[in-house]
């Protein structure tokens, strides 16, 4: 199937990547995917996927259940464990969904006299999470720490709890919290602070534990961590770091966890083993930074914006139009490189971007490659914008 035939339907939306990988030969390059957050490289590897199968060998592929009601295995507290190790933190509690998770933790901490202050940009589950209760819900300008105090310092008295809640590495911008002066803010005003780090788990930090090893913080202090297994870990479902008291309290009235079945053995197995490799190969962090900078420092110089991006896994390349956007994101599918526009969902709509997500497993050689194409598209796009806007 060429990516001709795939844009055909009407846009760049679920394609079916599994054939792009089987018409690879298609490409003089190949197939290469910049649309994955595989970040460490480890969604194929054998040892992962050797976990993975010998799980279902020995428990069959699903739990059949919520852990509550129907049990757990042995392996569910043993991946929890270890990420707690990982981490520095009390206790880890795994749900069924990241998306989810946030969903549920934040409705399930606040009530009808609390206040929850959120970064505009933060991700729409913690924006779907705002809607899901009767506690009031404020906003800060993104990153703005200045702005988030002078609302403290307003709104704070006329509430019982008040919760933070912010991104480590933002999953759209690619930029990151200056978590020092956070919880600076957060401690003089009593408030608590929930730190979604989906996708800083295997990326910040020099062994990969996230944004408070890359500050040299104890993760102590942050009272809600919210971690993902579908990114770094190689798997799917999310997760919360706490205190072990606190972990052991969610165990038992969570509703996204209480109501949801387990992890499936599989997933588990894979997670875990994921997270094992990355203990062992902490190198695969140093080498997924490379990249990134890499791909940072190379968009630059080639007069592609990056906003905000740090050059941590997460780098967006922003376009003038959605018309210009989708047409680079067309052209790189032609030439086998997927990695497809982001236009109105998630984003401003004057901001429409191609997301690209860098791995450890990527080369210098397939950042050249993109970056190349990207600006020979955009280049192409100035020169005849008619033709993009009738496209």
């Amino acid at each position: 199937m060429s990516g001709k035939a795939l844009i055909e339907n009407g846009h760049p939306y679920f394609v079916p990547t599994d054939s792009l990988e089987d018409a690879s030969s298609q490409w003089p390059q190949g197939y290469l995917s910049f649309s994955h957050y595989d970040y460490l490289g480890l969604s194929h590897h054998p040892a992962v996927t050797a976990a993975a199968k010998g799980a279902i060998d020995r428990h069959g592929t699903g739990v059949g259940a919520s852990r509550l009601v129907g049990g757990e295995r042995l392996a569910h507290r043993a991946l929890e464990n270890d990420l707690a190790n990982f981490i520095g933190v009390g206790g880890v509690l795994s749900i069924i969904s990241g998306y989810l998770t946030n969903v549920s933790i934040i409705n399930h901490v606040l009530g009808p006299k609390d206040l929850l202050i959120m970064d505009d940009l933060a991700h729409n589950s913690i924006v779907i999470g705002s809607k899901t209760g009767k506690f009031a819900t404020l906003t800060y300008a993104h990153n703005d720490l200045e702005d988030l105090a002078r609302i403290l310092e307003a709104e704070a008295g006329n509430y019982g709890r008040v919760l933070i809640a912010t991104e480590g590495l933002f999953s759209m911008d690619g930029d990151i919290t200056d978590l020092p002066r956070l919880l600076e803010i957060k401690e003089s005003h009593d408030a608590w602070l929930l730190l979604d780090e989906a996708h800083s788990f295997g990326v910040l930090g020099a062994t990969g534990a996230g944004l408070c090893e890359h500050f040299d913080i104890d993760p102590g202090r942050i009272e809600l961590i919210i971690g993902t297994l579908s990114k770094s870990f190689a798997a799917s479902g999310g997760f919360i770091c706490s205190s072990a008291e606190v972990i052991e309290w969610l165990r038992f009235t969570l509703a996204g966890f209480v109501f949801s079945v387990g992890l499936s053995p599989a997933t588990v197995a894979g997670a875990h083993e994921a997270l094992n490799m990355l203990r062992r190969e902490p190198e695969r962090v140093t080498r997924l930074r490379a990249n990134s900078r890499y791909f940072l420092s190379r968009a630059r110089a080639t007069g592609l914006n990056t906003g905000t991006a740090v050059g941590e896994a997460v780098i967006p390349v922003l376009f003038d139009t959605p018309e210009q956007c989708v047409f680079v994101a067309e052209a790189l599918m032609q030439s086998g490189i997927y990695a497809p526009p982001v236009i109105h969902v998630g984003v401003p709509k004057d901001l429409p971007r191609i997301r690209f997500f860098l791995s450890a497993s990527h080369t210098e050689a397939d950042i050249d490659r993109v970056i190349a194409k990207v600006a020979e598209a955009r280049a192409a796009s100035t020169r005849a914008p008619d033709r993009i806007s009738a496209e």
